[in-house]
């Protein structure tokens, strides 16, 4: 697992080679669905649509280290610490690492109507491949639609998890507990 958590950490660090690494596993896809397109033109196509991507990923980066107060660093070191679990022991590391899952919490809050028009969208997806094309690309497409919502819903669910269990292991301000409505048991 150590070899995935350094790999991880390499990506973050390197937006270039994320993206580089994300137009070819596209192109790759959009390849093997329709098999006639010129391998160039589909990675010039995938590149030029990746831009907006590129631009949301940047602004929520700067957002992030705004948050912290901090460089990229700071926040990659927050966001380990995050996925593992470990809580801070300085006070100063402790409220940044408050406010970046503050922020991430806030900018996740419409999670699950998000996820459900994602799946609506997907499926119109598919059915618009299954009418307009043949069954290779209906299967094709499908298939990947179905891979990529599962990866996507199950990490979604594990992020919020850890999200929640770290903004409750902080506290709101240091030894006070958020406040929330009472447990009822």
């Amino acid at each position: 697992m150590a070899g995935v958590e350094k790999f991880s950490g390499f990506l973050a660090e390197r937006l270039w080679l994320q993206l580089v690494l994300s137009v070819l596993c596209a192109g790759a896809v959009i390849m093997s669905i329709s098999p006639g397109a010129s391998a160039a033109a589909v990675l010039l196509r995938v590149a030029a649509s990746s831009v907006g991507g590129v631009i949301v990923l940047l602004g929520v980066r700067r957002k992030e280290r705004r948050a912290v107060g901090g460089s990229t660093a700071n926040v990659l070191s927050l966001d380990r610490k995050l996925r593992t679990g470990e809580v801070p022991g300085e006070p100063g590391e402790r409220q940044a690492m408050r406010d970046l899952v503050a922020q991430r919490l806030h900018r996740t809050r419409h999670r699950v109507v998000a996820t459900v028009f994602l799946v609506l969208l997907c499926v119109s997806v598919a059915v618009m491949t299954a009418v307009t094309s043949g069954l290779r690309g209906a299967i094709g497409i499908t298939l990947f639609l179905v891979v990529f919502l599962g990866w996507l819903i199950g990490n979604g669910r594990v992020q919020d998890r850890r999200l929640r269990r770290m903004r409750d292991a902080l506290g709101a301000s240091g030894t006070e507990r958020q406040p929330g409505p009472p447990d009822e048991r």
